[in-house]
C-alpha cells in the first residue's frame, strides 16, 4: 500500500507549486479542489444532491454554478454545514478511488487545503505543511488580481494559523525560495524511500 502523504498550507504559502514538485518526481497527486470541480461539473456526482438542496446553484450547462452557490451561502451561512454534509463524503470517495488506483505507487500525495480543519489527517500516514514568512505570504496573495488587504485578512481569519499547522505536521516545507522547497521535497522522498527499504524483508 502507498504511503499517504497529506500536503496542506494556508493561502499564498505555495502549496500548488510544491505539489507540482512532487508530481515532477513521479508522485501521483490528488487535488481536493480539483476533485470538487469534477464533482460540480456537468454529470458530476455532486450535481444532483447539491442542486436538490440549493436549486439556485444549478447552472444552465447542467453543472453547479459555484458563484451562485457562494451567494446563497453568503445569505444563509448556517447552510454551509448542509453543503459540507453532501460534498465531503463525495470528496472522500473520490480520494479513496484515487488511492486505490495508485496502490502500486510508493507514495501518493493528497493535496488538501483544509486537511486539519476537516480531520483528514487521521487518514494520512504523514503530513507535510508548506510555510513561508507572513510577509512573503502577504505579498504573494496581494499580487493576485482583485485581492486587497481586507479580503486577505478575512481569509486568514477563517484559516488555521500557520504555527498550528506546522505543529501538527511531520514535515515543514519552507517555500520562501524554490530551491529550499525543492530540497525539502527531495529530503522527504529520500526519507520515505529509506523507511520503505528498512521495512522490506532482506533479499539475502
Amino acid at each position: 500500500m502507498s504511503f499517504r502523504l497529506g500536503l496542506t498550507g494556508g493561502i499564498g504559502m505555495g502549496k500548488s507549486t510544491t505539489a507540482a514538485m512532487f508530481a515532477a518526481r513521479g508522485v501521483p497527486v490528488w487535488d481536493a479542489d480539483a476533485a470538487v470541480h469534477r464533482l460540480y461539473a456537468p454529470g458530476g456526482a455532486a450535481v444532483a444532491p447539491v442542486s436538490a438542496a440549493f436549486p439556485q446553484a444549478l447552472a444552465e450547462d447542467g453543472g453547479i454554478d459555484r458563484a451562485a452557490l457562494k451567494r446563497v451561502l453568503a445569505e444563509a451561512p448556517a447552510r454551509l454545514a448542509e453543503l459540507e454534509a453532501i460534498v465531503h463524503p463525495l470528496v472522500a470517495a473520490d480520494r479513496a478511488d484515487f488511492i486505490a488506483a495508485n496502490a502500486a505507487a510508493p507514495v501518493v500525495l493528497l493535496d488538501i487545503p483544509l486537511l486539519f480543519e476537516t480531520g483528514a489527517q487521521a487518514q494520512m500516514d504523514g503530513v507535510a505543511v508548506v510555510s513561508a514568512p507572513a510577509e512573503v505570504q502577504r505579498a504573494r496573495v496581494l499580487a493576485r488580481p482583485g485581492m486587497d488587504d481586507a479580503t486577505l485578512d478575512l481569509i486568514l481569519s477563517r484559516q488555521m494559523a500557520d504555527a498550528d499547522r506546522r505543529a501538527g505536521a511531520r514535515w515543514v516545507i519552507p517555500t520562501d525560495t524554490l530551491d529550499r522547497a525543492q530540497a525539502a521535497v527531495d529530503a522527504i522522498l529520500a526519507e520515505l524511500a529509506a523507511e520503505t527499504k528498512a521495512e522490506s524483508p532482506s533479499d539475502a
